[in-house]
């Protein structure tokens, strides 16, 4: 691991990749696609999740090119090597950003696909700017009101989600606690939510060192970790609540919605209530895998991606 802070630049990784810049909603995004990207296809994007970069989505930038999807990932704000403002973490903000992106990048609409954090910017983006979402894919995300709800009522889920969802609110100690020891939480993190098969893989190893260095990277411990904080203050303020009323509509578009059976941190229990909000929801659980089920197990997963893409 490095002694030094790492320089953003670190995070646009060689490969069969080509690195860009986009323009949206005021910020600067790292945003990534394959080599072979043909511009005109349907656009999916995919935002990935806490304490990750655009990385997350190695295995469906490949995939979804190869089926014919103009793929593309990115850094969400804060992270990586897109801009880290002190603020603009808030669920409109983000919205806000998706939406914008997608008509930066030439196009008028897209299929999102988000994991946890990125997950939960989906839904806000397909509610709050329906026009241009035309389907989403969620893993381990549930709705944000499911989610409230399962926290609040279920000693289960407020047990799994709790704990580390508290700590990361105290000022100082949760940046400390991300990038301590070279970013070895990031390393605790993945091992405590993954299944043990992907463990024992090179992929999983390099996905570590990755994600330790990323974490590293001047402002994105305490950027990662606002995103947290703005959930927590939002349920004592009217924005907050005008927030989670805003969110409380039925989407009428199709929505796949993705678990690994054996993560312990979101529940069967909260994904299944978030059918409440998704009229056309497909519910699906991948044996053997844990919180990261899409790196885990992505042929599985690319299969159900590209099933709700042919709808």
């Amino acid at each position: 691991m490095t002694s030094t802070p790492p320089d953003p630049t670190l995070v646009r990784f060689d490969g069969p990749w080509r690195h860009f810049d986009v323009r949206a909603n005021g910020l600067r995004f790292h945003a990534v696609e394959t080599q072979r990207f043909v511009a005109d296809r349907p656009l999916v994007l995919l935002l990935h999740g806490f304490g990750e970069v655009w990385w997350s989505w190695r295995h469906q930038l490949e995939a979804l090119t190869e089926a014919g999807y103009r793929a593309v990932a990115v850094d969400l704000r804060g992270y990586g090597d897109s801009d880290k403002p002190p603020r603009g973490y808030d669920g409109w903000t983000l919205a806000g950003d998706t939406n914008a992106l997608v008509r930066a990048l030439g196009h008028t609409s897209a299929t999102l696909v988000g994991h946890a954090d990125g997950g939960l910017v989906c839904w806000a983006t397909a509610t709050l700017h329906p026009a241009v979402v035309e389907r989403v894919a969620v893993l381990s995300s549930p709705h944000p009101r499911a989610l409230k709800r399962g926290v609040l009522f279920n000693s289960e889920e407020r047990s799994a989600f709790l704990p580390l969802f508290l700590h990361n609110q105290l000022p100082r100690l949760g940046e400390r606690r991300l990038t301590r020891a070279d970013g070895a939480f990031i390393e605790e993190y993945f091992r405590e939510r993954s299944g043990p098969a992907w463990q024992q893989s090179p992929d999983f190893a390099e996905t570590i060192a990755r994600n330790r260095l990323a974490i590293q990277i001047p402002g994105v411990a305490h950027c990662s970790l606002e995103y947290r904080r703005w959930a927590f203050r939002s349920q004592f303020r009217n924005d907050g609540r005008r927030f989670m009323d805003l969110m409380d509509k039925r989407l009428p578009i199709p929505i796949l919605a993705v678990r690994g059976h054996d993560d312990e941190y979101i529940l069967d229990s909260v994904m299944v209530q978030s059918r409440h909000w998704a009229a056309d929801m497909d519910y699906r659980i991948i044996p053997d895998t844990g919180h990261f089920a899409h790196q885990e197990a992505p042929g599985e997963f690319n299969a159900l991606l590209l099933q709700l893409l042919g709808r």
